[in-house]
């Protein structure tokens, strides 16, 4: 799996000729419409699950994928609803990478809501988009829609063709 790591920030920053600083932005985010209410599938080293709470939590090499969506993390909690039978939300922390089509996203954490198709990144987040990069304290990422609002300082890096 293509692993985005803190210090291939610096290195496309330089690469790109033109920076963009704004507050907030919309970004379209994967290139294929997610359904949010396709299965969802975990795989780690560990898992550890609390009935009496209706959570599960994966630890070590956690890998989640739904559809043509990707997510690792090195903690994941899984939160089910009241009855245990459906997945209502995922709150993955560590190290989170997030692919959907040839868009990638890493944050410090992610917290999926899967009944409504969002996920919210936060923590140091950037995004690589073909030969553009953008960071942000926050991205909430809308699947259904295949849009992602960025908000908290967020900086813009664009490929200008000319190099």
């Amino acid at each position: 799996m293509i692993r985005f790591t803190r210090f291939l920030l610096p290195v496309l920053l330089v690469a790109f000729a033109t920076g963009v600083s704004a507050q907030g932005t919309q970004v379209a985010f994967g290139s294929i419409q997610q359904n949010s209410g396709l299965p969802v599938e975990v795989t780690s080293e560990n898992l550890s699950v609390d009935q009496a709470a209706g959570t599960a939590t994966f630890t070590e090499n956690v890998v989640i994928v739904q559809g043509e969506m990707r997510l690792s993390a090195n903690r994941v909690l899984v939160v089910y609803d009241t009855d245990a039978r459906d997945v209502e939300r995922i709150e993955a922390t560590g190290d989170v990478i997030l692919i959907s089509g040839e868009d990638a996203a890493e944050s410090e954490r992610a917290d999926y809501n899967v009944d409504d198709g969002t996920i919210v990144m936060t923590g140091n987040v950037l995004v690589v988009q073909g030969p553009s990069a953008l960071t942000s304290d926050r991205m909430t990422v809308q699947l259904d829609a295949g849009t992602a609002q960025m908000s908290g300082r967020v900086r813009t890096v664009l490929q200008t063709g000319d190099q």
